[in-house]
């Protein structure tokens, strides 16, 4: 089974052409990522997206942003005009997803996650808080013999639940 994800910044902004019929998209770009062992300099790589993954990449990144790229990894033999061949890879893309975007997209995200008046009911997760000292409490209060402690486990994630 052939299949790739990886992590990359776009270096080139996506490049919408179409096939020769003109009937289906094609996007493409050039990310570049870090090799496993970090004394290595970063890699370039071409990505290509088809059809309508191709409209929404030209839509939807730009040059900077940092993506998670779901696809399958093909190599191409280019004839080189000294007489050999060379052959290079290229990932086909099949998903992306953003990481963080440009500048102008963060805005326009930042300005859609303002608060409308209706949202004013919703509860923040920072608002959560244990409710062992109100157990505690009405167990000692109804009868003063019983006073069970409630022990919560140690909470080592960032996960507010």
């Amino acid at each position: 089974m052939n299949s790739c994800v990886l992590m990359a910044k776009i270096v080139t902004s996506p490049e919408l052409r179409y096939t020769q019929d003109g009937d289906v998209p094609v996007a493409q770009m050039l990310v570049e990522f870090e090799n496993v062992s970090g004394d290595s300099p970063t890699s370039t790589l071409k990505v290509v997206g088809w059809g309508k993954l191709a409209q929404s990449i030209q839509q939807d990144y730009s040059e900077g942003d940092t993506v998670i790229i779901e696809g399958r990894l093909t190599m191409n033999t280019i004839d080189r005009q000294e007489g050999f061949k060379e052959k290079r890879a290229e990932l086909v893309a099949s998903r992306i997803h953003p990481l963080n975007q440009s500048e102008s997209a963060t805005t326009e995200m930042a300005e859609m996650s303002i608060p409308k008046e209706e949202d004013k009911n919703v509860v923040s997760f920072d608002s959560y808080q244990t409710a062992k000292s109100e157990v505690n409490e009405s167990l000692t209060n109804d009868n003063d013999q019983i006073s069970p402690e409630v022990t919560s486990a140690k909470d080592l994630d960032d996960i507010p639940f």
